[in-house]
Order: C-alpha cells, then sequence, then structure tokens
C-alpha cells in the first residue's frame, strides 16, 4: 500500500511546520504551501515525499486548493489528510467596527472555510475516506469584546465545520477545527505584544495554566486527527488555548 499523502497549506508558522514534520514522522508523504526557510530538507531527511508550492492563493478563492489537491491525486494518486489554516486577525469592539471590517472578516474567517471545504470533501467522498482539520481560533468558543467581528466570524466558521461533518459523515470523512489562542509565534506575539515581559506575564496570567503554548503541542494534537489511526472523532471544535475557552 502507498503512504498516506496530506495537505498542508501553511507551513511557514503557527503549527504548520511542526505539523509537517509530525505527519512526515507519521510515514505521510505531503503536499505543502509557503513553507518556512530549511523545512523541506528536514521532512525529507525523515523519508517522506513532498510537493512545495511556494504561494497558496487566497483561500476564500474558489480554486485556490486546486493546485494542491490535483499534485495530491496526480503525483502521489491519493489525498487522505488537510490541514488548512484559514483567516485574519483584527481586533476591535463592536460599535467602533465599521462594515468593511465585517465583510473583510466574513470573507477571510467563513468564506475561506467555506471554500475549502467545498474543494476538498468531493475527491474524499469519492474515496470514502479522509480526515480535514480546519484551524480557526479559540475567540470563537466564547465572546471576546475586543475582538467581536474575528470572534464572531470563527464562531459562524466553527460552526460551519461542524455543519459539513455532518454531511460527509457517512462516506467515512472526519471534519474537525481546532482554535488557539495564547499560542508562542509570531502573529499572536506581534499582535497581543507579548514580546514585552511585563505584558506577556499579564496575558499569561490569564491563562489557567499561566503560560504561553508552543506550537509543536497544537502539531501533535492535530497529528492525532489528521494521521488515519482515529477515525471516529468528528464534527467537533477543539480549543488549545491552555483552558482559556473552558
Amino acid at each position: 500500500m502507498s503512504r498516506r499523502v496530506a495537505i498542508i497549506t501553511d507551513t511557514e508558522m503557527h503549527l504548520g511546520p511542526d505539523l509537517a514534520l509530525a505527519m512526515a514522522r507519521r510515514e505521510h508523504d505531503l503536499v505543502i504551501g509557503n513553507p518556512r526557510p530549511g523545512l523541506v530538507p528536514e521532512i525529507e531527511a525523515l523519508g517522506a515525499r513532498v510537493i512545495v508550492h511556494e504561494e497558496v492563493a487566497e483561500l476564500a478563492q474558489s480554486n485556490s486548493l486546486a493546485p494542491l489537491i490535483d499534485d495530491a491525486l496526480t503525483q502521489f494518486g491519493r489525498l487522505d489528510a488537510a490541514c488548512i489554516r484559514t483567516g485574519t486577525i483584527l481586533s476591535g469592539e463592536l460599535l467602533s467596527a465599521t462594515m468593511q471590517d465585517f465583510d473583510t472578516l466574513t470573507r477571510a474567517n467563513m468564506g475561506s472555510v467555506f471554500s475549502v471545504l467545498q474543494q476538498l470533501l468531493p475527491p474524499m467522498i469519492e474515496a470514502r475516506s479522509g480526515q480535514v482539520v480546519i484551524v480557526t481560533s479559540a475567540t470563537g468558543a466564547r465572546p471576546s469584546p475586543a475582538a467581536a467581528l474575528y470572534s464572531s466570524t470563527r464562531a459562524g466558521a466553527n460552526m460551519m465545520v461542524r455543519n459539513a461533518a455532518m454531511s460527509v459523515a457517512e462516506y467515512g470523512v472526519t471534519v474537525n477545527a481546532l482554535g488557539t489562542n495564547f499560542l508562542e509565534y509570531p502573529g499572536f506575539m506581534n499582535a497581543s505584544g507579548a514580546g514585552d515581559p511585563a505584558r506577556r506575564a499579564r496575558i499569561e496570567a490569564g491563562v489557567p495554566l499561566r503560560r504561553l503554548g508552543q506550537p509543536q503541542e497544537v502539531a501533535h494534537f492535530c497529528a492525532s486527527l489528521l494521521d488515519g489511526e482515529n477515525r471516529f472523532q468528528t464534527g467537533q471544535f477543539f480549543s488549545l488555548s491552555g483552558g482559556w475557552s473552558e
């Protein structure tokens, strides 16, 4: 039997680089987007074949994943799993937001999920097998007044994933959402000001575990939803936020 094949659209930051390495260790060949410098040789050193897309189109476009899906199916002959990190961060309270903010976040945080699910699920339905994880945000799990539209559109995306999962479960395809908060990667650090030690201490005080999470921790969890060993978990949103959203 040929090795399993996974798509990971963003391997530049967040969980992506660590997830690519985790999936390679779990004997997957990979189609990846936007790799961080030096990642591809690390993947290949683990025995995985890898196809690289230096730029992945805006995910809300209807054909954004077509080149990656085509490569998985034509070059490797199968598509077993996919992890798609979606969205744009934009903070602000509800009464200070604009209709342009609403349109931007709706497209980035919900339109992207809608588009990628429509592209990924048909070939998996045809194969009657597949595992998808959509990365959203833990802010979609509880009110976040300082990022009102952002958290609202993330919540909508999480529900879209759950609806999709129910639609395709009978075909043996699993779909789950995973969201983070308080993760130590450049996006969060820059947006929160956590690079300042005093600011970081205040942020960590608001996390039940009293620390920031590490991308490799999230990658380990995500890999367990994608590697074919657990196909009985679907239609769920998992918050990896140190207990913040519980």
